[in-house]
């Protein structure tokens, strides 16, 4: 499964920031989910062992079925949690990435006036991926919500600090973030061919109708450049594969 981090000086500061971060939400998913998700960054910093027998707690996962989203599942089922993968059913998925997430047994949802919404912001000239995340992490929330799930996990990569994992309409747990893990390594992790390309269908008609676009894009990537979740190799992969769409 995933490795310590070892002497890497960056990730070891981080992963101690996150794990005040755990502290801020001990309260509200109780002390089986904190015992246990502090034990997850102890493996990380120390290679400390733990129990990863069932804990019972429900978890809720934003589930793309793309890399992120499958290596936070895997994470969270190996160390013991109860995870609900919730699917976002977008116009631009393929029945490919729709039987992917069946096959992990996740649960398909709608997301109510979506297409509108990434139409008004084509529009506008304006990056679609903030409003599409938002649109689909508010719709999973809700499900979870209505059904007494108490954490949301996400496969967010740049989330770190305090912002790894917090209160929202219930806890929001980006997980790669959380545990410092880089694109590299959840490729590793996955252990499946990986295409290196950025974003899906959707955003490539919008590169292609609003050129403009794509320089929100290459700073998405840049971003992650810069916060280490991404190697400079993969960044000019990303960005190659942004100019040519």
């Amino acid at each position: 499964m995933m490795k310590p981090v070892g002497e890497d000086f960056v990730k070891r500061y981080r992963l101690q920031y996150n794990l005040e971060a755990l502290e801020g939400v001990r309260g509200e998913i109780g002390e089986i989910a904190y015992s246990r998700l502090k034990a997850l960054i102890e493996y990380r910093l120390y290679g400390k062992e733990f129990d990863r027998s069932p804990t019972g707690v429900k978890i809720a996962l934003a589930f793309s079925a793309g890399s992120d989203s499958t290596a936070s599942l895997k994470i969270l089922r190996w160390a013991g949690f109860d995870v609900v993968p919730v699917t976002a059913k977008l116009p631009q998925m393929n029945e490919k990435v729709i039987e992917k997430a069946r096959s992990e047994g996740a649960i398909l949802i709608e997301v109510p006036n979506y297409l509108e919404a990434v139409n008004a912001q084509m529009e506008k000239g304006a990056p679609i991926c903030g409003k599409c995340h938002s649109m689909v992490m508010e719709s999973i929330e809700d499900y979870a919500r209505e059904r007494g799930i108490k954490i949301l996990a996400s496969g967010d990569l740049l989330s770190s600090g305090l912002i790894s994992i917090y209160r929202s309409k219930l806890v929001i747990l980006n997980l790669p973030a959380f545990l410092e893990l880089d694109k590299a390594e959840i490729i590793e992790l996955i252990g499946e061919k990986y295409e290196l390309s950025f974003g899906c269908p959707l955003l490539w008609e919008a590169f292609r109708r609003y050129p403009g676009i794509k320089r929100f894009a290459i700073q998405r990537v840049l971003r992650e450049l810069r916060a280490r979740a991404i190697t400079p190799e993969i960044a000019e992969a990303l960005i190659r594969d942004i100019l040519t769409r």
